[in-house]
C-alpha cells in the first residue's frame, strides 16, 4: 500500500475513534521533517509521522521532531503495522487526565 492511501485510510479511522477530532494535514514543505497529521482533541494534540511500513526510510529531521513533540504531548511514527499499538495508546493519551487531591490542613 502506498503512504499516501494508508494515510488517507488512516485519517478516517482516526476520525471514527476520536469523534470530534480535527486532522489537520501539515504542509511538508513548511518544516522539514515535521509529523505528517495534528490530531485536536478537546483540550489536547498529538502528531503522527505516517509510514507504509515499518521498513520505510525515515526522512532527515523526522526523528528529531516526533522525539521533540513527544516530550510535549504525544507524538509517534505510525504504519500498518503498529497502528492498533499507537492508535491505543494514543486513546490513553486523550484520557481526562483525573484532578489531583490536594489534602486539607
Amino acid at each position: 500500500m502506498l503512504e499516501r492511501d494508508y494515510q488517507r485510510d488512516l485519517i478516517v479511522e482516526i476520525k471514527h475513534r476520536f469523534p470530534g477530532c480535527i486532522v489537520i494535514k501539515n504542509d511538508p514543505t513548511y518544516i522539514q521533517g515535521f509529523p505528517d497529521l495534528l490530531i485536536l482533541h478537546h483540550d489536547k494534540w498529538a502528531a503522527l509521522e505516517v509510514k507504509a511500513s515499518l521498513t520505510a526510510r525515515e526522512q532527515p529531521n523526522q526523528r528529531h521532531y516526533v522525539e521533540q513533540l513527544q516530550n510535549m504531548s504525544f507524538a509517534a511514527f505510525i504504519c500498518p503495522e503498529n497502528e492498533e499499538e499507537i492508535l491505543d495508546a494514543l486513546q490513553h493519551a486523550f484520557q481526562p487526565r483525573r484532578a489531583t487531591r490536594v489534602p486539607v490542613g
